[in-house]
């Protein structure tokens, strides 16, 4: 009698979660599927975000990904250049922009430094401005990337990179990754859950938590930041709760009779989303519930319950991971200062600080007096930094900037109180310690317990991974 896995050659995808698989026709591509089918036991289809291990031990085993889309200023956040100030209003140097490209630069542009006061604050000695003041209570429990670079210098694109390592939709993202490789801890929730807040959602959209080329089951869910998370979950008037099982039952039967019948892995994909919307049922409505939380934690965040807002979103993250979901991210716009009314280095990204300072800090010591800040990863930044030289426009701004911006990690097996990286006396460039994107994301994936080279998905005949071919874990920040 053939083996199964005959039967399903036209019908399998191609995947594996370690090693390598042949590539072939005939007698090598059965063996490709034999040798799937014992991989299959790690991912059981039946229940795809069934924790699993990674392959060695983590350090970290939640992430909460605080995204400030846009491209924050690192010259009036984080990085002080006493130099740029005095060379305010003069020419660049021509050597820094040769060969350069820039979104919005003419090449007329003058050297902009900023107007913000800064001080060195903490043991750690990480300089911040006077924009961050509830920043400066976590200085001591922040490993501070100063040094990082990316490739791609428009939003769209830049975020994508950021978030899947490639700058063009249809890859993974690294909360996609994250739970493929894990699974999630939380039976009622989904195992990838993002949040957002601001005047509007990111460039970008839904590409940034998509799975990609992975089963769907592993993508991003978004949720609304009040209410039900999820529209139209509960059940229409006139539906009791053991009708609605009824109901999903006969709807899983006919799903596993077409699933017996054509071997469409996505059909259990929507088998579990079925289930877990009827789970979420009662889960949803406690989770959101935010007057559980104490009068000092809602102060804490500047949280408000039956709201929706930054903070909000910052304590329903830590909600979400203390119920085992693998990966929270927050998405918060609007950080693009280039010098108009609405986006520029004065009102509005004091408006920007003013949303997400706070509470930015205030997850940290939350976890941190929790015991949660061990083992979840925390992460903020933008998809990447803003110029030396500014705008020529109405008001104060900067152009998008991939040589030189900072990031900040907390928790999850990161050294605290860090400061790694150095730029140029203008802030142009990296001149030590310097971390690319896919750096950060090798460096991510081994905190969560994984060989980024090895966590791999077959797709069109090769082996994809979040770093593509690329990556270096950056073992200075790791505690």
């Amino acid at each position: 009698m053939p083996h199964p896995a005959e039967n399903r050659l036209k019908h399998v995808t191609r995947r594996h979660f370690f090693g390598d698989c042949a590539v072939g026709v005939g007698a090598i591509a059965l063996n490709c599927l034999l040798r799937e089918e014992g991989a299959a036991a790690k991912i059981d289809p039946s229940d795809p975000l069934a924790p699993r291990p990674p392959h060695f031990p983590a350090k970290a085993k939640n992430v909460i990904y605080l995204f400030m889309a846009g491209g924050p200023s690192q010259l009036e956040l984080f990085d002080d250049k006493p130099k740029l100030r005095e060379l305010h209003g003069q020419s660049p140097p021509p050597s820094l922009l040769d060969g350069k490209r820039f979104a919005f630069l003419k090449g007329n542009e003058t050297l902009l430094g900023s107007q913000r006061k800064f001080e060195r604050v903490g043991r750690c000695g990480m300089t911040l401005s006077e924009l961050l003041p509830w920043h400066r209570k976590i200085a001591d429990d922040v490993c501070w990337l100063k040094g990082m670079t990316t490739d791609v210098f428009n939003h769209g694109p830049a975020k994508l990179f950021m978030n899947t390592g490639f700058n063009a939709p249809g890859r993974p993202a690294f909360g996609t990754w994250a739970t493929y490789g894990l699974g999630s801890e939380s039976r009622d929730l989904p195992g990838f859950v993002v949040l957002q807040s601001g005047p509007r959602g990111p460039r970008g959209g839904a590409s940034l938590w998509s799975s990609g080329f992975l089963p769907t089951s592993y993508q991003g869910v978004p949720f609304r930041g009040k209410g039900d998370p999820i529209l139209n979950l509960h059940s229409p008037d006139g539906m009791t709760r053991d009708a609605e099982r009824h109901f999903y039952d006969a709807v899983k039967s006919l799903n596993d009779a077409r699933f017996e019948e054509v071997g469409d892995p996505e059909i259990r994909t929507r088998i579990n989303a079925y289930e877990m919307a009827y789970r979420m049922q009662s889960s949803a409505p406690d989770l959101m519930d935010l007057s559980q939380e104490s009068a000092e934690t809602l102060s804490l965040y500047g949280a408000e319950p039956g709201g929706s807002s930054f903070a909000n979103n910052c304590l329903l993250a830590r909600r979400l991971v203390e119920r085992g979901v693998r990966f929270v991210q927050l998405y918060h716009t609007d950080w693009d200062h280039h010098g108009d009314a609405a986006n520029n280095l004065g009102e509005a990204i004091e408006a920007r600080c003013r949303e997400a300072d706070q509470a930015s800090a205030a997850l940290v010591m939350d976890l941190k007096r929790r015991g949660l800040l061990e083992d979840t990863l925390v992460i903020w930044g933008g998809e990447f930094g803003r110029t030396p030289m500014g705008e020529n426009r109405e008001t104060p701004g900067r152009d998008h900037h991939v040589d030189a911006f900072t990031m900040w990690l907390a928790g999850g097996g990161v050294r605290p109180g860090c400061v790694y990286g150095e730029t140029d006396e203008l802030g142009f460039g990296v001149v030590d310690q310097k971390v690319h994107v896919h750096d950060l994301h090798a460096t991510l994936l081994h905190l969560l317990g994984f060989d980024h080279e090895r966590l791999t998905y077959r797709f069109q005949g090769r082996d994809y991974r979040l770093t593509d071919v690329h990556g270096r874990v950056v073992e200075e920040i790791l505690a």
